[in-house]
């Protein structure tokens, strides 16, 4: 039996089964963690979270940016963009029970020894801080006014954490953090508007896994987002989006010896 952890699919259907096979992945034993963006930019975001669902018993997800989109696009008050490629979800027969699945997944995912996020966590978060406005996002996206609350989630601000935020925008900030993190500063201030590789760093600003004094540096944390991510050396950091959407590569990490695996696409 073994744990695999993969990275940004966005749509690759066919790429995600090609790495399957690739890693002999058994559906009797083995189990999927998926690192979030399962959908949108490819064409074939329909299979695959149906893929995700319907073998509920052995995957599981983290909610990544573009998942976000697609309910924030369905429930809430945003409008799909001509670059969105997730009309196929939207149009299915299925549609419903495949929403309220994506709806119904976490922003992490704690498993053995290891975190699993899509975009990372802030570097003055512990883990108590992580789990419990997970979970209060989480309560929101299961409450009975899910587009009540996506309309009110879709912007940048606040940019930093603090204890005496009002819970909506708590929830705002750890949506922004969990989803879409990159740059920022040690006291979580997040910036949004760069994404090159992390020894580009804006001024004032660092990969949120290089602070030195960050709660969670002895947890190995896995987690996708970052395509641009290249000769990371840090210690117990596993950044998982190679790029598949773009041309790049699809991974999938064990979980037991860090052994990864990839397929171009």
């Amino acid at each position: 039996m073994a744990d695999y952890l993969i990275g940004d699919i966005q749509g690759c259907y066919d790429s995600l089964q090609a790495l399957l096979k690739k890693i002999n992945f058994s559906l009797d034993k083995d189990q999927l963690f998926f690192l979030g963006d399962v959908v949108n930019r490819g064409d074939k975001s329909l299979e695959t979270l149906r893929f995700i669902r319907d073998n509920s018993d052995n995957t599981s997800m983290v909610l990544g940016n573009h998942d976000f989109h697609l309910l924030a696009c369905v429930f809430g008050s945003i409008r799909p963009s001509n670059k969105d490629t997730f009309t196929d979800v939207i149009n299915a027969k299925d549609a419903s029970l495949l929403l309220e699945f994506l709806a119904n997944q976490p922003l992490f995912i704690q498993h053995q020894d290891a975190l699993m996020v899509h975009a990372g966590i802030p570097p003055n978060w512990d883990l108590n801080t992580l789990k419990s406005q997970a979970q209060q996002v989480q309560a929101h996206l299961q409450s009975d006014d899910l587009s009540g609350f996506l309309s009110k989630m879709y912007n940048n601000n606040p940019y930093t954490w603090a204890e005496d935020l009002s819970e909506l925008e708590q929830c705002q900030y750890t949506i922004n953090a969990l989803m879409r993190l990159r740059f920022c500063k040690a006291n979580g201030e997040l910036e949004f508007k760069h994404k090159m590789n992390f020894n580009q760093a804006p001024s004032g600003y660092k990969a949120w896994f290089e602070y030195e004094n960050r709660v969670l540096k002895n947890t190995d944390i896995f987690f996708g987002h970052w395509s641009t991510l290249e000769n990371v050396n840090q210690a117990h950091i596993y950044p998982m989006d190679h790029g598949c959407i773009w041309g790049g590569e699809l991974s999938a990490i064990r979980l037991s010896d860090k052994r990864i695996f990839s397929l171009k696409c």
